[in-house]
Formats: structure tokens, sequence, C-alpha cells
């Protein structure tokens, strides 16, 4: 396993849509693991494949109750709402902002194996898993600030 480096802001790779994920590999392995690593090393709870100059659609998340690779993630569905405060390991500190986000979300996705699996997920992670899925797209969270929280 390596620590990737992690593209900031003002990069291109990070404004663009990611390509699906069609070979899943060896190689696809060793890239989820590195960027579970990378993201330990950097105290992130999330981390997207265009983060570390991937464009590619897949994520990873560990907020501490869930630990998940991502690949071709959809949500499916969501429900709730919740306002809280968000980061990003790619852009600078002074931009964090609360930002609303559905309390709970169920994602589509696939395994590092190809496998696909259902899973819903509530809180931190539902959080996460919206603002990895968001740079998958090319959307940073600050654009989607909660201007009215406090």
């Amino acid at each position: 396993m390596a620590i990737r480096k992690i593209f900031k802001e003002g990069e291109d790779i990070l404004k663009k849509v990611c390509r699906p994920v069609t070979k899943f590999d060896a190689n696809l392995g060793v890239l989820l693991d590195d960027m579970f690593e990378t993201m330990a090393a950097a105290d992130g709870v999330g981390l997207a494949g265009p983060q570390v100059g991937i464009c590619r659609r897949l994520a990873v998340v560990d907020t501490g109750d869930d630990r998940l690779e991502l690949v071709n993630p959809v949500i499916i569905e969501s429900d709730g709402t919740q306002i809280g405060p968000e980061g990003c390991l790619s852009v600078d500190s002074s931009k964090n902002c609360n930002v609303l986000r559905p309390y709970k979300v169920t994602v589509k996705a696939q395994d590092r194996t190809g496998k696909e699996f259902t899973g819903t997920y509530v809180g931190l992670t539902a959080r996460c898993i919206c603002h990895e899925l968001d740079h998958l797209d090319g959307i940073l969270f600050y654009t989607k600030e909660y201007k009215d929280a406090q």
C-alpha cells in the first residue's frame, strides 16, 4: 500500500465527471487499499477517485461505524434531512461550512471484485457517501452550503 497525492481545489480533475470502472482486477484492489491508507493518513473519513487523480467512479468511506468501498455507486433512495459541518481533504479548511444532506441514503454499488451490493446508511456515513459521490460528478461541497444554518 502507498499514500497517494491528494489533488487540491483548482486542479482540473476535481471538476470532471468521472467514468465508470469497467476493469475489476488486482490494480483496482491496490488502488482502493491505497485510498484507504491515504485517507487515514490525512485524517479523513472519505476519499473519491478524482481526489487521488483517478477519473473513475469510485470512493472509500470509513466513519468508524462503517468502512465502505464504493465502485460505480448510485444513490437509489434518500430520506430525511440533516444539516452539518463539512470539510474536504481537497479544499482549504477556510471553506468548511454547513451543508444540507439526506439523513438516510440507500446506495447501490460494486465491490473491488465487481460484485454488486445495496446498503442503507444513516447520519455521518450517509453524509460522507453524498459528499464523495458529488466528487464523482465534479461537485465540491461548499457549492451546496446551507446558508441559513448556524
